[in-house]
């Protein structure tokens, strides 16, 4: 994955048995996309920005964030059709719970993926 030069960023691809979750709360970009999201039944993403990437670059590098729309795609390409955002930015955080909730809930309908925001104590199963 790729995330920044100054600092960077890893992804997880978590499995137990046949179950596979990634994680990965800090990217723009995740190379062989294909290949890493094989499988997963759970995506656990960066939620810096909801529709609008923060994405610049420097040299062939990119910087920055893939907005959550984004990323949602992504999991809708992989066949993914559930989807947690972690890492979150001001948009999310500074903004109105249930306006940001409904506006990412609407966003994994259109991808048809079941999408919503971390909170704190938040427990998941993969399905």
């Amino acid at each position: 994955m790729e995330h920044s030069i100054r600092a960077p960023a890893v992804g997880y691809r978590i499995s137990c048995g046949r179950r596979h979750v990634f994680y990965v709360p800090d990217l723009v970009r995740i190379y062989d996309r294909h290949d890493a999201l094989a499988e997963i039944e759970l995506y656990i993403g960066d939620g810096a920005s909801i529709t609008r990437p923060i994405v610049r670059k420097r040299g062939n590098a990119l910087i920055g964030h893939a907005s959550i729309r984004t990323q949602l795609e992504w999991c809708r390409d992989e066949g993914i059709r559930r989807a947690i955002f972690s890492h979150c930015g001001s948009e999310v955080v500074a903004g109105d719970e249930e306006v940001v909730t409904a506006k990412v809930r609407a966003l994994g309908n259109e991808s048809g993926v079941q999408a919503k925001i971390a909170y704190d104590g938040l427990r998941v199963t993969p399905r």
